[in-house]
């Protein structure tokens, strides 16, 4: 990576993009760096697109991410992931969530779905690590968990400690009570464990 990190977090309303977002400029905040975000929402609320420039590094001057120019794409829904494709570098890296959450658009028949995003992201040649973080976080019993795991699964693909950005997770938590607290730190690590191994190359 450059001096300047430049991440996009894309996905559907309610799923927390933009929340993620927040968090992952907050870790970066933490640790000295200049952050600055934009973010677009489609109908947020009703599960409309959703996606979220961060860019963070000595001194950034801009939030927005120029096309090919994006270090690493966070999607948190399988079409999303493939739509924003053209915002990666050539070597940026794709971290997505398998699972398909139909937006809005697809469901009026103004859109298709596409038949297989994760083959399409594949076929541009660029690495992508790909795992279902909505069946992890209903494992451990809330959907809304999901956020936590992408969260995890980004920790250590990013130019400081993972640990840093857990930290800033878990915090969010700490007036609801140590349980909540608990339950995030294992979505977090469970979204690290569930994007060891799968690089494409495998």
């Amino acid at each position: 990576m450059s001096a300047i990190t430049n991440i996009l977090v894309v996905g559907i309303g309610g799923q927390g993009v933009m929340t993620a977002s927040e968090i992952l400029a907050e870790a970066a905040i933490a640790i000295g760096h200049d952050a600055k975000k934009t973010e677009v929402a489609g109908m947020a609320q009703r599960g409309g697109v959703v996606s979220s420039h961060l860019r963070f590094g000595p001194h950034v001057l801009s939030p927005q991410i120029t096309p090919g120019e994006a270090d690493l794409l966070l999607g948190f829904e399988s079409a999303e992931a493939m739509r924003w494709q053209h915002m990666l570098k050539p070597g940026g890296m794709t971290l997505m969530n398998t699972a398909r959450l139909v937006p809005p658009v697809v469901e009026l028949g103004l859109f298709d779905y596409p038949a297989d995003p994760l083959g399409d992201i594949r076929r541009t040649g660029n690495p992508v690590v790909a795992f279902n973080a909505t069946r992890i976080a209903l494992e451990l019993g809330d959907i809304r968990l999901g956020n936590t795991v992408m969260l995890g699964a980004i920790a250590d693909h990013l130019p400081f400690p993972a640990e840093v950005l857990e930290a800033g997770v878990l915090r969010r938590f700490e007036k609801k009570g140590e349980q909540l607290v608990d339950l995030n730190r294992r979505a977090f690590a469970a979204g690290r464990a569930g994007v060891r191994g799968q690089m494409t190359e495998d």
